[in-house]
């Protein structure tokens, strides 16, 4: 099956980095990978104290793995900086022999970024900053010798990036107004959403203004990952939410978020039962997908 845009299906797993269940989680990727998913995405929120932190998870996990690829779901930009995303993003993918895709986010819960240390910005700024911050990123893997930028959030001068990633690495974006949809048109690789949000009855206008950026600026809106986080429960029975039933109605569910909607991507985040719950979306809803 190929989604609305021609693109053929992936799915993926969203394991949560709780630093209690590191043992769980480590056997969820090595699961995954078994399985034949194709991505896992790891949550960044450094402020959240029982979280570890998403990169050293993410190394730690591709070293455990042999195929399945992982992303940032999403890189919290604010207190990383675009200099130090492109560089960790670059040593996880030459590590991983060209295993690793970014997802970017503007920044969310200022209140926890400014316990770190971190800005706390307005939406414009938010934006301005991610803007300027896929720049910089594009930049520092260009493999030019030497780069600079200056911008109002953002200035590089005089650095040498290096070293070169493994593959073109891209850049997901995950954000949801108008303005930013838009930004993810003009400039990114993929957007980012997630089924608490972005439900059903929006998404068609979420789409459009990507599509209308992508073409405005000389770019095919097939160029652009569709990415969605499906949070809920395969259950045998009767169906009790859109995303809470037996494998039959997640099949019909995301055959429509595919054909309909135009999504191309599904990371499961199962709500219980994770090891259960994954076999179940690799095994009973993934091959009927595909």
């Amino acid at each position: 099956m190929e989604s609305r845009y021609g693109r053929k299906l992936s799915f993926g797993v969203f394991p949560v980095p709780n630093a209690d269940e590191l043992e769980l989680i480590r056997s969820l990727a090595r699961r995954a990978d078994a399985l034949g998913l194709d991505v896992i995405g790891i949550q960044d929120h450094p402020y959240q104290r029982r979280y570890v932190e998403t990169f050293e998870l993410i190394a730690d996990l591709m070293a455990r793995s042999e195929r399945v690829r992982f992303f940032t779901d999403v890189a919290n930009l604010p207190l990383r900086g675009p200099a130090m995303i492109a560089k960790q993003a670059v040593t996880l993918d030459v590590l991983s022999g060209g295993r690793f895709e970014l997802g970017l986010g503007a920044g969310a819960f200022w209140e926890g970024i400014g316990a770190m240390g971190g800005p706390t910005r307005s939406p414009r700024e938010a934006l301005e900053s991610l803007e300027e911050a896929i720049r910089v990123i594009r930049l520092f893997w260009s493999g030019e010798r030497s780069i600079a930028f200056e911008g109002e959030h953002y200035t590089v001068k005089g650095l040498h990036p290096g070293p070169p990633p493994a593959h073109p690495i891209e850049i997901w974006l995950g954000v949801a107004k108008p303005r930013s949809l838009s930004l993810t048109g003009r400039l990114a690789d993929g957007w980012v959403a997630s089924s608490g949000w972005a439900k059903p009855h929006v998404v068609p206008d979420m789409m459009s203004r990507i599509d209308e950026a992508a073409v405005a600026h000389g770019r095919e809106a097939t160029e652009i990952r569709r990415l969605l986080n499906v949070s809920g429960r395969i259950a045998d029975g009767a169906v009790e939410e859109p995303l809470h039933g037996p494998p039959e109605h997640w099949i019909e569910t995301l055959t429509s978020y595919a054909q309909d909607l135009g999504f191309d991507t599904f990371v499961f985040w199962a709500q219980d039962d994770l090891e259960a719950q994954l076999e179940r979306f690799a095994s009973d809803v993934a091959p009927a997908l595909r």
